[in-house]
C-alpha cells in the first residue's frame, strides 16, 4: 500500500508551466514518468481494495491534469515535432505510437496498452483516456487539426495493392466486407454474421480499405452499400444492414478507444468526403462517388450513423433505426453534428437520449430515407436506381456533394466537434456506467465473443 504522504508528496511536485517547450517537454515527462512508477507499486486493478483503488485515481488525475496542461500551452508545437512541421501526413495510431515514444508518458505507450490487451474492460486502468486527451487539444488547434482530418481521409498504405487486385478481377474479398463490381457501380457488402454485422476490430480496416478501392476504380460511378445475410437463428439467411457497435467485444474489452476515432475520422468520414488528395485541400478537391444505403432488418447505433452521410437510402418497408448511445453508455459518433439537419432537434434527442426508435416507413424516417419498398422489391429497386443513376452519367455528382458540404459541414466543423468528441468518448468509454448499462442492457458478462 503506498503512503497516502507518498502520494501527496507527487501531487505537489506537479511541474508548473514555463512556456518554454523544451524545458516543460523535460518537466513534465519526468512528473509523467513518477505517475508511473506509483502507479507500478500498486495491485492491477481487478485485485485493490478501496484504498488502492483510491490511490491510483489519485494519481491518474494528478498526471492527467498535467498532461491536459501541458498540450493546451503546446498542443501545436508537439503536432509539428511528430509530422515534421504537418510536412508528413500521420494516421491517428501511427501519430499515437510517435507521441508515445517522443513524448514518454503524454500517451500510453505499447507495453502499457499490450499489457491490458487481453483483460475485460471493466479491469482496465483507463490509460486510453489520455489518447482522448491527446486528440482534443491537437483537433482543438485549427492548423494541427485540420492536417489531422486530411490525413485520415487520405487512402489506406494498404489500398493501392488492393486496388490492383480488384481492377484485375473485379471482386475483393476482405475482412467485414466483400467488393464487387456490378456494370459501373460497386457493390460493398457488409459482413460478420455471426453478430448481425455488427462492427469491431476484426471489421474496421478491411470497410475502410474496401471503400479506398471502390473510389479509386475508374470503371464504376456509383458506390452501394448493403447488409449481408447473418446467421443467428432469429434472422438466419436474411440480410441485415448492421447492429451497430460489438457489444460483446466492447464489453470483453476487445475494442480498443482509436477504434473509435479511427472509424470516424476515416471510414465513416470517407462515405461522406470521399478520398483527399495529399496536396490540395480536400475541401477542394477529391476523389468522389455516390453513395447509396440498402437499408434492411435495421441499422442500429453506428450502422445508423453511416446513413446520415449518404447521398441516397433505400429502406425496406419493415426495416427502422436506433441509436441507442444512451443505454450503451457512449456518444454515437457524428450522429450529434449530423441527426439534427435530417430529423430536427427534438427528434434528434429523443433517438440519442432517449432511445427513440424510428421506423423508416415513418414520417421521422422518410427524413433520412428517401425510397420505401417492400423487402421482396428490394433487389430490383437497387438495380433500377443504380441504372437510373448511371445511364446518363455521373458528371457533376462530386461538385454537387462539395457544395452540399460546404452548406451543410464544412471540414472545420467537423474538426471542432471531434474535438469535444475525443475527450468525451475517450471518458464513457471507461467509464463504469457503460459497464453496468451493457450488463444490464446486453447481458455482457454471459455472453461469448
Amino acid at each position: 500500500m503506498l503512503p497516502r504522504s507518498e502520494i501527496e508528496q507527487y501531487e505537489r511536485s506537479a511541474p508548473a508551466h514555463t512556456g518554454d517547450f523544451a524545458a516543460d517537454r523535460a518537466a513534465y515527462g519526468a512528473f509523467w514518468a513518477r505517475a508511473a512508477a506509483l502507479r507500478a507499486k500498486l495491485a492491477p486493478k481487478a485485485r485493490r481494495n478501496p484504498e488502492e483503488t483510491e490511490a491510483a485515481q489519485a494519481i491518474l488525475s494528478a498526471a492527467r491534469a498535467s498532461r491536459t496542461g501541458f498540450l493546451r500551452a503546446h498542443a501545436p508545437a508537439v503536432y509539428d515535432a511528430l509530422t515534421a512541421r504537418r510536412s508528413r501526413f500521420v494516421r491517428i495510431d501511427d501519430l499515437c505510437t510517435r507521441a508515445s515514444e517522443a513524448f514518454p508518458g503524454l500517451v500510453p505507450a505499447a507495453a502499457e496498452l499490450e499489457a491490458e490487451s487481453g483483460l475485460l474492460l471493466r479491469d482496465k486502468e483507463g490509460l486510453e483516456i489520455d489518447q482522448g486527451i491527446f486528440f482534443s487539444h491537437i483537433l482543438g488547434d485549427e492548423r494541427s487539426g485540420m492536417h489531422l482530418c486530411h490525413a485520415m481521409l487520405l487512402p489506406r498504405a494498404e489500398s493501392s495493392a488492393r486496388f490492383a487486385e480488384f481492377d484485375r478481377t473485379g471482386e475483393l474479398d476482405l475482412p467485414g466486407v466483400s467488393l464487387r463490381r456490378a456494370g459501373k457501380a460497386s457493390m460493398l457488402t457488409i459482413r460478420n454474421p455471426r453478430f448481425l454485422n455488427a462492427e469491431d476490430e476484426t471489421t474496421i480496416s478491411g470497410l475502410e480499405t474496401a471503400v479506398d478501392v471502390a473510389l479509386l476504380d475508374p470503371r464504376t460511378e456509383v458506390c452501394v452499400l448493403r447488409g449481408g445475410t447473418v446467421e443467428h437463428p432469429k434472422y438466419a439467411g436474411k440480410r441485415l444492414f448492421g447492429a451497430g457497435i460489438n457489444l460483446t467485444h466492447l464489453y470483453q474489452g476487445k475494442i480498443r478507444y482509436l477504434w473509435y476515432l479511427i472509424r470516424d475520422f476515416g471510414l465513416v468520414n470517407k462515405f461522406y468526403r470521399g478520398l483527399a488528395r495529399p496536396d490540395v485541400s480536400p475541401e477542394e478537391d477529391s476523389v468522389e462517388k455516390m453513395f447509396v444505403a440498402v437499408v434492411e432488418g435495421f441499422a442500429i447505433g453506428g450502422h445508423c450513423q453511416k446513413l446520415l452521410t449518404m447521398d441516397y437510402v433505400i429502406a425496406a418497408k419493415d426495416a427502422y433505426m436506433t441509436l441507442p448511445a444512451r443505454k450503451e453508455g457512449i456518444v454515437p459518433g457524428a450522429a450529434n453534428l449530423r441527426l439534427t439537419r435530417h430529423v430536427g432537434a427534438r427528434i434528434a434527442r429523443q433517438a440519442v437520449l432517449a432511445e427513440l426508435r424510428i421506423e423508416c416507413d415513418s414520417a421521422a424516417g422518410r427524413m433520412i430515407c428517401d425510397t420505401i419498398v417492400p423487402p421482396a422489391a428490394m433487389d430490383a429497386e437497387v438495380q433500377r436506381f443504380v441504372d437510373l443513376l448511371t445511364s446518363s452519367g455521373m458528371v457533376s455528382a462530386a461538385s454537387n456533394r462539395r457544395s452540399f458540404r460546404a452548406a451543410e459541414e464544412p471540414l472545420d466543423a467537423f474538426r471542432r466537434y471531434m474535438a469535444i468528441y475525443t475527450r468525451e468518448q475517450a471518458h464513457c468509454h471507461f467509464s463504469p456506467a457503460l459497464i453496468r448499462n451493457l450488463e444490464a442492457n446486453w447481458d455482457a458478462a454471459n455472453r461469448r465473443g
